[in-house]
């Protein structure tokens, strides 16, 4: 059995949950951790971390996995094999000129978000903080393009047969308001025909006129085109939805007991995988468990993945709430305002609680793109669906996941959407092909 050597001055839950991660989640290989005094056999691969020693690939250790609590601090940045690196350290000899592992902790256990930092208006983690916005990178996975070069040094260095990992695509959809005119009761249509008439959009009141009396399509309606195009796709997706029993002015969609809200989850629900999309006050007590059994109850089967309405993420409270409740995935992790990676990776990886200094079994799926995001960033759809195909490539070439969030208001007719559709369609076929 083919098992990697890791020789270290010592232990701590911290380098476990990385190791973990790196060469038994990623590479698909099995390690073992040995003292750094142990002599390593030059014929088996072996990695010093914290030191050099003969025939093994060493690591510099910047000491952040040795330690407990949170220490502020600024990671030196710099390149590596052409690759922007954080915790870089040329002196020692190292053949990896950066602290890899306490670099990829940094960034998947949020660190920098412990911080102290003034939050957005939607109470969230500003990407403006992040390092990856600062030193520019946040649009490159820069943790799977370290694994990426890591695994190269392997093969080349011991002939390493490690298995090969193949790209992969989710799509993802947030349900946030199933129909733009429909089934809103009669208090909610009134109230939209007088703001539309106060406003002078007579021609938002003729199209809600025509929709409603059933003459042409809501505008938000694009699920049996949905339906048609993951069934050609052979894809399972994933949709988030909105089922808050309140109205409020950031929870918008129909109450998830009316008539034709039912039947559309449940339609969902044989054409993917049905998550909650926790409302907006979901952080006041009990209402994600009110609002996921109520999905539960219409689909009659337990709920155990979510990703937050508005990506209101808030480290360390969100997961643990999470947690609490019952869900164990969660694709939250990104930005709501800005698109790239916040964790600098793709792919999926447990959430590792800082103040507690422990691996949870709560697993967390980053998403890099979301269509509202790119329409206030791009002019067009075909200028952010640019963007996307360059984000898909820098994963596909580190054998990493990507992951998009859709929302059928942007695939339906709304004339704000014109051409998403299309371009969707286009990119889907290719990133499955």
């Amino acid at each position: 059995m083919l098992r990697i050597r890791i020789y270290t001055p010592s232990q701590s839950s911290r380098l476990i949950y990385v190791l973990d991660w790196i060469f038994n989640e990623c590479l698909g290989v099995e390690y073992l951790v040995a003292g750094i005094d142990e002599e390593p056999e030059s014929s088996n691969p072996a990695i010093a971390y914290g030191a050099t020693l003969a025939g093994a690939i060493s690591i510099p250790s910047s000491g952040i996995l040795f330690e407990t609590g949170i220490k502020k601090t600024e990671p030196d940045v710099a390149s590596w094999q052409d690759i922007p690196v954080l915790f870089a350290q040329k002196k020692g000899g190292y053949s990896i000129e950066f602290d890899l592992f306490g670099a990829v902790f940094y960034l998947l256990s949020r660190y920098e978000e412990y911080y102290s930092y003034t939050p957005d208006k939607y109470g969230r983690y500003p990407h403006t903080e992040g390092i990856l916005f600062k030193t520019g990178n946040l649009s490159r996975p820069l943790a799977d393009e370290w694994i990426a070069s890591l695994k190269v040094m392997l093969m080349q260095k011991w002939g390493l047969p490690l298995p090969a990992k193949k790209f992969k695509y989710l799509p993802t959809y947030d349900i946030d308001m199933a129909y733009s005119h429909m089934y809103k009761g009669v208090k909610r249509i009134a109230g939209a025909y007088l703001r539309a008439l106060l406003k002078g959009h007579l021609e938002g009141i003729a199209e809600k006129t025509h929709v409603l009396k059933k003459k042409k399509p809501d505008p938000y309606d694009s699920f049996q085109w949905m339906h048609e195009l993951h069934k050609s796709n052979r894809v399972r997706p994933k949709f988030f939805i909105l089922a808050a029993h309140k109205t409020t002015p950031y929870d918008k969609n129909i109450r998830p007991s009316h008539p034709a809200m039912v039947r559309l989850v449940r339609q969902l629900s044989k054409d993917g995988d049905v998550g909650v999309h926790p409302s907006y006050f979901s952080d006041k007590a009990g209402v994600v468990q009110q609002e996921k059994q109520s999905l539960e109850n219409i689909i009659g089967s337990t709920i155990n993945i979510s990703r937050q309405h508005y990506i209101r993420f808030q480290i360390p409270a969100t997961p643990r709430l999470l947690i609490e409740f019952g869900i164990n995935e969660d694709y939250s992790m990104g930005y709501g305002a800005c698109l790239g990676f916040r964790a600098g990776t793709g792919r999926s990886f447990l959430w590792y609680d800082l103040e507690k200094e422990a691996t949870t079994a709560l697993r967390l799926h980053p998403f890099c793109f979301m269509d509202s995001t790119a329409a206030g960033t791009f002019t067009g759809a075909k200028a952010a669906f640019t963007e996307l195909e360059i984000m898909k490539k820098r994963l596909a070439e580190s054998d990493s996941e990507l992951i998009t969030i859709f929302h059928n208001s942007a695939l339906g007719t709304a004339a704000e959407w014109a051409g998403w559709q299309h371009e969707y369609e286009a990119f889907m076929r290719s990133a499955l092909a």
